[in-house]
């Protein structure tokens, strides 16, 4: 899957992007009635065709109309978006954000994921092996 031109994405265009990883394929009627409190149809061909310009995104024509599908994994776009988080509100420190998602006035976690935690940590350590 291709690279997107733009990693940030708003919060109705995070939204598309949901229910386009669900469905594969949709279009702006079938995203349009998936969304809560969904905006007008024509807001959403508007999103739909900013995505497209982000390279989120591509269509193709069924039955005489658009059908959209992503065209970036949505693993990759986690990662964009982590990145992001980490680099405008933790100063790019993976340890102050890691610090913040294992506070306990904040979270609550369960054994197994902190389980889980320590044993990405234990694999960081040697190298990801």
């Amino acid at each position: 899957m291709a690279e997107p031109a733009e990693h940030t994405l708003s919060r109705r265009e995070r939204q598309i992007m949901d229910v386009l990883y669900q469905r594969q394929r949709a279009s702006a009627a079938e995203i349009r009635e998936s969304l809560a409190s969904p905006p007008s149809y024509s807001a959403v061909r508007a999103l739909l065709r900013i995505l497209e310009e982000k390279g989120h995104i591509r269509h193709a024509e069924k039955d005489l109309r658009y059908v959209y599908f992503p065209t970036v994994s949505r693993q990759r776009v986690r990662r964009a978006a982590l990145r992001h988080l980490v680099e405008t509100f933790f100063d790019g420190s993976a340890a102050q954000t890691v610090a913040t998602l294992l506070d306990p006035s904040t979270a609550r976690m369960s054994e197994s994921e902190l389980d889980r935690i320590s044993e990405l940590i234990a694999k960081a350590r040697k190298g990801g092996a």
